[in-house]
């Protein structure tokens, strides 16, 4: 790189750790101020976090590494990591967890199990269970900023460098809580939002027609699945090879975890940091609008590791820096990596930031220092913020790529703690017992496959895992006592959920209308759900088949697109809760 792409470069860490900083008074007034924002933030700079904050760039090199391998075919694989909880968290799940009112997502389980040892033991495992996905889900930001920025500064070594941006951003976060992330967050949407045009544009003007038809196998943009890729077998990408039976598993688990609600992750402080339910739902909305420059910078990026350059690749998780340092020109190279950067430290900032959140509210405070002024909480998140860090740098250093320790997040890891995150939700008999026993078993079954198959595929590993934690929830609601009638009331004429609650409606002499509005009927969230999965799936493809010159599939996804858009705001926007004072 160029010294005006270092300056860039340089530049935009000066703003964004300035505007970090900024916030530090503001933030350590109290907990509420460092994790929630005070329960005062507008919700589309909730939005614009949230939806950057998944714009990673260890996401997108896997994410291209995906188009690399199987081409439209790996669009299917998304379903793993929820990508249509856009569509969930609009109709009806953004407002929900709202209601809720509470910090963390595991003190949510005392809201809906109570405060007895039920309840504890559910806050327990839930908040086990977020801090152990979130120190993975650092080890997995170690291994792509590592990979990304070797590139550029190979004389450093990638962990050295993964060390570094990540004391930067670990600075801004201690002084600046939430609101440095989310402030933060703004300004790196602007930055990824440029930089994911940019590489969309010379994709596009560098291509032509002619050069894609020859130099892509023939039905690599169609992305109707084969049941097996011959292709991938005996090679290090195998268990992709029967795609077929993993797009069944993947579907059924992208379902179950939209349906569960935020899982312990940062989006479930997006939506409790919303100023009410309505702001909620919006949040929902907007968030998934975010991400639709981020396939067609993908696409690009694939396109012109597959057609442009010359000689193989051998590591497909390096096509996107490798492309990055090719077809960049000065300034703008610059102005992409900071764009990447910023997508990066996104991630990262809020996955620190609701790890500590965990830590001191569901450990520390609610465990050994219950009673401690809110200036020791301050330095109690300080601790855990770095702590959090370090446990994930030691997980990053122990894998040897982003698949391997993505694919145990999402798929073995995850499918341990889906079941007990959707019956919450849904059935009036499932207890804190039964979700920490669901939780648990599931968290103690996903260790087995790494130590005893770890090349097991996910159509192997995954139903029994899941089949494992089921039975232990229903066991362990069953056989412990229900939760008690005056909780369940409380939790359900707040939040207002629907699905097995009868029983609690009819014992509180509560009529179905006085809870269920035409904005909560469940006929009316599951039209709401099917039509934003035909908006997001048409704004995510639109833009791909546009940088590939594909221009009539393109057309159509954009239409059907806008169509479902339009219906939506029929369906939905008229429908929104009033605004809460």
């Amino acid at each position: 790189m160029s010294l005006v792409d270092y300056g860039v470069i340089v530049l935009y860490f000066i703003l964004v750790m300035g505007a970090g900083f900024w916030f530090s008074r503001r933030a350590s007034r109290n907990l509420d101020a460092y994790y929630l924002g005070n329960k005062s933030m507008p919700w589309l700079a909730l939005a614009m976090s949230g939806s950057v904050s998944n714009f990673d760039i260890t996401g997108t090199m896997w994410i291209v590494s995906m188009l690399f391998l199987m081409g439209m075919q790996s669009m299917w694989i998304h379903w793993m990591w929820g990508w249509m909880m856009g569509a969930f968290f609009l109709a009806y799940m953004g407002k929900w967890v709202r209601r809720s009112g509470v910090m963390t997502g595991a003190e949510w389980m005392i809201t809906r199990f109570g405060s007895g040892p039920g309840g504890v033991a559910a806050r327990m495992a839930a908040a086990l269970t977020a801090v152990v996905m979130m120190c993975a889900m650092v080890g997995y930001d170690f291994q792509g900023i590592g990979k990304f920025s070797h590139v550029y500064i190979p004389s450093l070594g990638a962990h050295t460098l993964a060390i570094i941006i990540f004391v930067i951003t670990t600075l801004y976060v201690l002084a600046g809580g939430l609101y440095s992330v989310v402030v933060t967050d703004v300004i790196q949407t602007v930055f990824v939002t440029g930089g994911a045009i940019v590489i969309a544009v010379i994709a596009y003007t560098s291509l032509t027609p002619e050069a894609l038809a020859s130099g892509l196998p023939a039905g690599w943009a169609s992305p109707a699945p084969a049941w097996r890729i011959e292709a991938l077998a005996g090679t290090d990408h195998a268990q992709y090879e029967m795609l077929g039976a993993l797009i069944v598993v993947w579907i059924a688990k992208g379902v179950l975890l939209n349906a569960g609600g935020p899982g312990g992750m940062y989006e479930f402080q997006r939506f409790l940091a919303a100023r009410d339910a309505r702001d909620a739902a919006k949040i929902g909305a907007a968030w998934s609008g975010f991400m639709v420059v981020r396939w067609a910078m993908a696409m690009g990026i694939t396109l012109l590791a597959l057609v442009g350059l010359s000689g193989g690749i051998e590591d497909p998780e390096k096509a996107m820096p490798l492309v990055l340092s090719r077809y960049l020109p000065i300034g703008l190279k610059g102005l992409v990596i900071s764009g990447l950067l910023a997508a990066f430290m996104s991630t990262f900032s809020s996955t620190l930031n609701s790890g500590a959140s965990y830590l001191v509210r569901d450990f520390w405070q609610a465990l050994i220092r219950p009673n401690a002024d809110q200036h020791h909480y301050i330095r109690a998140s300080y601790a855990a913020t770095v702590l959090i860090m370090v446990v994930g740098v030691v997980i990053g250093l122990r894998v040897s790529s982003i698949a391997q320790i993505w694919n145990w997040i999402s798929m073995v890891f995850g499918a341990g703690v889906i079941i007990p995150n959707v019956l919450r939700w849904y059935w009036w008999r499932f207890n804190g017992w039964g979700y920490a026993a669901g939780t648990l078993a599931g968290m103690a079954l996903a260790l087995v496959p790494p130590l005893v198959a770890p090349d097991a595929p996910m159509y192997v590993v995954f139903p029994p895992i899941v089949l494992g934690s089921l039975l232990a929830c229903i066991a362990g609601a069953l056989l412990t006592p229900r939760v008690d009638p005056e909780t369940l009331t409380s939790f359900y004429t707040k939040v207002r959920p629907f699905g097995l609650w009868g029983p609690v409606r009819r014992g509180a002499g509560l009529a179905p209308e006085v809870l269920t509005d035409t904005s909560e009927s469940p006929r009316r969230a599951l039209v709401n759900v099917l039509l934003a999965m035909v908006a997001i799936t048409g704004y995510y493809l639109f833009p791909m088949y546009l940088v590939g010159h594909w221009h009539a599939a393109s057309g159509a996804c954009l239409a059907a697109a806008v169509a479902a858009t339009v219906c939506l705001g029929f369906t939905w926007y008229r429908h929104l809760p009033p605004r809460e004072t």
